[in-house]
């Protein structure tokens, strides 16, 4: 590991300033935000993450869970996984989040991981986490050996010919869902930002995963209630049942009223390269029946345009299946 300076701060306009200067944005930048370090310290061990210093952001006043007037939710960004897990009111009222969250790493992880990181997480493409490989998201312009090399795990929606890393996380697919927004406090002040539009695309620049510029601190996310009588499910697939990442999951949240499907929310995990949100299968599924053949046919909407690589084809109809099955468990809940 590259040594690296360390200090701590308990002001946010401070952090803010601390950090405003980097040459980069957040991820790759060389001044760096840690909390939990669940992730950046890992990568820091494998050299694929180098950064100059360290702000040590934990005694921040960002680690609460509040409602709102309108019965949603506030989440301070250093709210640990495990406690948002666990927290009443969000089992309750938002047992989408908290069954994606405990379908996620193990109890010792979920203690320290936060909720800003978790939004931050990076792939676990062997290529990027591997700096004897050259990886499109470390080196720009360096290649991505995954498309023509080992690829079962990796995403076939929203990939380019740069990159085909899949976004890893599990709570990310459930605030997908749920339409979150991302409060961020940066050097031009505070902006809120939806979860959809936080997350870029790889294109021809995979190594700029978000819209965070230099000094960018996101602060909490703010998560609007769910109309009354919805039912939602985190279904989660993966090669093993615990502390492994999905090979397929989806986060639906829907309404039925006199057996058709009134409206509905539907995000897909491991298979985007962003917590993907299916448009298509909402608009298929909204207005019809709540029957295994609509279900299936909003899954192969989800679908649609997916592009496998040599070795995660099955995916495919994995996640027509998984989404298929989650629908059918919201529906009959």
């Amino acid at each position: 590991m590259k040594l690296f300076a360390y200090e701590k701060t308990s002001d946010v306009s401070d952090a803010i300033k601390k950090t405003s200067n980097s040459d980069t944005a957040q991820q790759g930048a060389k001044i760096r935000f840690v909390a939990g370090g669940t992730t950046l310290l890992d990568l820091m061990k494998l050299s694929v993450e180098t950064p100059d210093s360290l702000v040590d952001i934990n005694r921040l006043p960002l680690d609460k869970i509040e409602t709102t007037s309108d019965g949603g939710l506030k989440i301070g960004a250093l709210v640990r996984n495990s406690d948002l897990a666990n927290h009443p009111y969000v089992k309750s009222h938002f047992p989408v989040l908290s069954e994606a969250l405990l379908s996620g790493a193990s109890a010792q992880l979920r203690n320290m991981a936060t909720t800003g990181g978790n939004l931050l997480q990076r792939t676990r493409c062997v290529y990027f986490r591997d700096t004897a490989y050259a990886c499109n998201k470390r080196e720009p312009g360096s290649g991505c050996p995954a498309i023509e090399g080992e690829n079962r795990t990796l995403a076939i929606l929203g990939t380019s010919d740069s990159c085909i890393a899949t976004n890893p996380s599990d709570m990310n697919v459930a605030l997908t869902a749920l339409e979150a927004t991302i409060v961020i406090n940066g050097p031009g002040g505070e902006r809120a930002v939806a979860i959809d539009d936080f997350y870029t695309l790889p294109g021809s620049t995979p190594h700029i995963e978000n819209v965070l510029k230099p000094g960018d601190l996101i602060t909490h996310v703010l998560v609007k209630a769910m109309p009354a009588g919805s039912k939602s499910v985190y279904l989660k697939l993966r090669d093993r049942a615990s502390y492994e990442f999905a090979l397929a999951s989806a986060a639906v949240i829907v309404q039925v009223d006199a057996g058709k499907v009134s409206r509905a929310r539907i995000a897909l995990g491991g298979v985007g390269t962003k917590p993907w949100r299916a448009i298509e299968a909402e608009k298929s599924i909204t207005g019809s029946a709540a029957t295994p053949e609509n279900f299936r046919k909003a899954a192969e909407e989800a679908l649609r345009n997916a592009k496998p690589q040599s070795q995660n084809k099955f995916k495919i109809e994995l996640s027509k299946r998984c989404l298929s099955h989650a629908l059918k468990l919201a529906t009959t809940s």
